[in-house]
């Protein structure tokens, strides 16, 4: 099993009278000052432990108004994306010049990535507790980015059930070796080395990861059951209008345009997706944990995720950086994720 490196776990709940304090911590341990203020040694800490603290206890320190969700609140950040992103595309066809097209690549596949986010959010129905609406503004975010809505948002249902699961987690996860040597060269090529997994997500909703089979696209793949058919037919019909009416305005505009205005945009976006995917997935220095069997539970799965900070960013990607808890409480609107986190687990890296 990885070991993780200068990880600390410190459980805040609800405004105690005393509270003990860790300094240091990693490899070789640290000290705690005790309320009585006695110094004591702390162990090394031990990734592939169960955790000091169980689910119910980080649910506890959450504050209750973290769990509510606003749908004027939700709905004023799809309109706020919504005018950035036409309002990008609207100048850069405005400009027209070879000095602006590279900052409109990067800002517009960077606010698609945003649109993606908040579609994320409808999956989970934390945008709303209206799932007609969470499915309405989903479609439309998603599709209009190419990702089939309920396909991926039942696959995805699928990672967070199983996050940290050898065999059962489903994207970016290890793989054994006697699935390894079975896959085919391009596979080898396109899979593992950089930068084809950058580019990886379209391939991933028409394949799946190396080593599983199915479609997001087609309601009979082993990623669903009979009874999400309808939804996932629903889905792929979106997502085929969407390609109907990028295939259009190919032929109105041009295609060099549409390559310039949406094609090289959406392959930043896909390029965020897989980074951030991956980077929330993997340490580097800090080696994470994967677990098989009874070792694994949702709890020790969800905190093999990682925090990462992406500076003036985060809120361009509505704060998706707060990935352990969003991971253990899928639940929360994204605006409440960084309250959610100061409340509960504090992780020092």
């Amino acid at each position: 099993m990885s070991v993780v490196l200068d990880r600390n776990w410190d459980l805040r709940v609800s405004a105690p009278l005393r509270v003990d304090t860790i300094e240091g911590g990693g490899e070789e341990g640290g000290r705690i000052t005790g309320a009585n203020g006695v110094e004591q040694e702390l162990p090394e800490f031990d990734p592939g432990a169960p955790p000091p603290f169980k689910l119910a206890d980080i649910r506890a320190a959450i504050p209750k108004h973290c769990w509510v969700k606003d749908p004027w609140k939700s709905m004023s950040y799809v309109l706020r994306d919504v005018i950035v992103v036409l309002g990008l595309a609207a100048a850069a066809a405005y400009f027209n010049n070879w000095l602006v097209w590279p900052l409109y690549w990067a800002a517009q596949g960077t606010m698609f990535w945003g649109l993606f986010v908040l579609g994320y959010d409808c999956g989970h129905e934390s945008f709303s507790n209206n799932p007609k609406l969470n499915s309405v503004v989903g479609h439309l975010l998603h599709s209009s980015i190419l990702v089939p809505y309920h396909g991926w948002r039942i696959s995805h249902r699928t990672l967070h059930q199983n996050h940290g699961h050898v065999e059962n987690d489903e994207s970016w996860h290890p793989l054994s070796e006697k699935i390894y040597k079975s896959l085919d060269l391009a596979t080898h090529i396109l899979g593992f080395t950089i930068p084809f997994p950058m580019l990886a997500y379209p391939f991933y909703l028409w394949s799946r990861s190396p080593g599983k089979s199915g479609s997001h696209f087609h309601p009979d793949s082993d990623l669903f059951v009979p009874n999400e058919r309808k939804d996932v037919i629903t889905s792929t019909i979106c997502w085929t209008a969407m390609a109907a009416l990028l295939v259009g305005l190919g032929f109105v505009m041009g295609p060099i345009q549409l390559l310039k205005l949406y094609v090289i945009p959406y392959w930043i976006f896909v390029m965020w997706l897989d980074l951030v995917t991956y980077l929330h997935q993997h340490g580097h220095e800090d080696k994470l944990p994967w677990y098989r069997g009874q070792e694994w539970s949702y709890l020790r799965g969800g905190l093999t995720t990682l925090d990462r900070d992406y500076g003036w960013i985060n809120n361009i990607h509505h704060d998706i950086r707060t990935h352990v808890i969003h991971h253990l409480f899928p639940q929360i609107p994204h605006y409440h994720l960084i309250e959610a986190v100061s409340s509960t687990l504090l992780y020092s890296s």
